[in-house]
């Protein structure tokens, strides 16, 4: 691009960053980065996880300052010591890794940096929790209260306070990292009207993303990174998914899926359910995992998916119906006689931050936590035969890490899952419940994981998959089990694993409107 075309868009954009570089130790997690994004547009930001897209939106919120280089807003020249400067001048972040205080409310959470006060300056709590229903109410959340404490709202609700949060900040920029990934398929949608709203009304918005739908549902303007440089910048519908993944991973992306084995007759079963139930939510469910089965659960979030792994790895209270492992019928009361050698069970579960990892602990004691009863004799670990496995899951699962002492928090999105997965796999278990495992990772570590799971199958393991994306179901899954109001209400298999099958299963349309055909993977 010559000078003149360069000066042009830069005179129309609202943040400029000019040779943004920033490295930690030796690793260069961006390199004389040139970038800018407009004003009334929603610009996604790809990339794999260690692209660089988290330092980006760092630098530009004030977390981080860089090491060299420099930025504009609004042609003034800008730069950052914390994130409250950078929320001063109109930029507003909202992270994956979710800022609220669970044991605050709702309101005091909203409202925590500016809280509203009376003449004689106390907090005025009556305006704050007409501020926050007004904010809930522009996020169409009315039904959360705003005084209930934020731990006892699910996953999904907390994810859509953090977005009323951030609005009531007045933001000019607003920067979404992952903000859908914990998010049931209706508040998906009222993110949607949200984000296009405040691009009507003149907002800057970058959007960070893994899902390729939410991109083009979204975007007007993307950028992509690869290994902390900015590769391309382009117009929505200027590239096909295929070539934009491509240039994320700088690799071929033919054959995301591994292929399926070709079954003369029904695996031997390995996991048989009958009759479960967890009234209101899970209600007589009966299902087989057969041995080296990969066996899927889909339906629209909140059918009871979540409560169907944790009642089946010990977790729930007054679970009814039978579980056998191997035809021997068993009684799983907690998740240590699940992991147990007996039943060998083991559950990636949904969110790895709060549910699968210790963040402070370094990757390695990670690695072993789940499976140290197995390298310990007479009280003590053995330390040769943990560092040996430490090193065998490592490279299997192809972990990016220098320092395996280092806090599991340093690492990205993908490697802490890579790390959740290598705990797990470590116990040696025959049975693998995944609870939505690829939300909010990159595209190469989800193909990662599809090959992994693959050759798990391959030798023997049961799989039981639930996820929120038709595409894993369809290109991962051997059969694929439906769940509406906590029943089982299809199975899919062949050529009726679809995703126009999975839509209409999912909204539990009668059984002669779900035919062969439509897409597959």
């Amino acid at each position: 691009m010559d000078d003149s075309a360069a000066a042009s868009r830069d005179d129309a954009a609202y943040l400029v960053m000019r040779g943004i570089s920033k490295s930690y130790g030796g690793v260069h997690a961006l390199t004389d980065i040139d970038f800018s994004c407009r004003k009334g547009s929603i610009h996604a930001v790809l990339g794999e996880n260690g692209a660089g897209k988290s330092t980006l939106i760092k630098i530009i919120s004030g977390v981080v300052q860089p090491d060299k280089g420099s930025m504009s807003l609004d042609g003034r020249p800008i730069e950052f010591a914390s994130p409250l400067e950078a929320n001063a001048t109109g930029i507003v972040c909202i992270f994956q890794e979710l800022s609220l205080m669970p044991d605050l409310s709702v309101a005091d959470n909203i409202a925590i940096t500016d809280p509203p006060r009376n003449r004689i300056g106390l907090i005025d709590g009556r305006a704050q929790r007409r501020l926050t229903e007004e904010l809930l109410a522009r996020v169409g959340c009315e039904d959360i209260d705003p005084r209930e404490r934020v731990r006892n709202l699910p996953l999904s609700r907390r994810q859509m306070v953090e977005i009323a949060k951030a609005l009531g900040r007045k933001p000019q920029l607003l920067i979404l990292d992952e903000a859908t990934s914990a998010l049931t398929g209706s508040d998906v949608e009222k993110v949607y009207a949200i984000l296009h709203q405040l691009r009507a009304e003149g907002l800057s918005l970058l959007y960070i993303s893994h899902r390729m739908h939410e991109i083009e549902a979204l975007a007007d303007t993307c950028s992509v990174f690869r290994n902390g440089r900015h590769i391309e910048t382009f117009k929505k519908g200027a590239h096909t998914d295929d070539e934009i993944v491509q240039l994320m991973i700088g690799r071929d992306w033919s054959n995301v899926f591994p292929p399926k084995p070709v079954r003369t007759a029904p695996p031997e079963p390995v996991l048989e359910v009958k009759n479960l139930s967890w009234p209101p939510t899970l209600n007589d469910i009966s299902l087989t995992v057969g041995r080296g089965e990969i066996v899927g659960v889909g339906g629209l979030d909140g059918q009871g998916q979540r409560e169907l792994l944790l009642a089946l790895f010990g977790v729930l209270r007054g679970v009814a119906g039978t579980v056998s492992i191997d035809g021997k019928r068993v009684k799983i009361n907690s998740p240590a006689e699940a992991k147990s050698r007996e039943i060998g069970m083991a559950l990636i579960p949904e969110d790895r931050k709060t549910e699968g990892l210790m963040l402070p602990m370094g990757v390695a004691e990670n690695i072993t936590m789940a499976a140290l009863p197995w390298l310990t004799k007479n009280l003590v670990v053995d330390r040769s035969a943990e560092a040996e496995k430490i090193r065998e899951m490592v490279a299997q699962m192809q972990i990016k890490v220098s320092d395996l002492d280092a806090p599991v928090a340093t690492l990205s999105g993908g490697n802490q899952q890579k790390v959740v997965i290598a705990k797990w796999l470590l116990t040696g278990a025959r049975i693998i419940l995944l609870n939505d495992p690829t939300r909010g990772i990159d595209v190469g570590t989800k193909q990662e994981i599809y090959q992994l799971l693959r050759r798990l199958a391959a030798q023997n393991t049961a799989i039981l998959f639930y996820s929120t994306d038709y595409d894993e179901l369809i290109g991962c899954c051997d059969r694929v089990l439906i769940l509406y109001d906590g029943e089982v209400v299809r199975e899919l298999e062949g050529e009726t694993l679809t995703e126009t099958n999975i839509i209409a299963s999912a909204l539990n349309l009668p059984a002669e409107e779900v035919r062969a055909g439509g897409h597959q993977a």
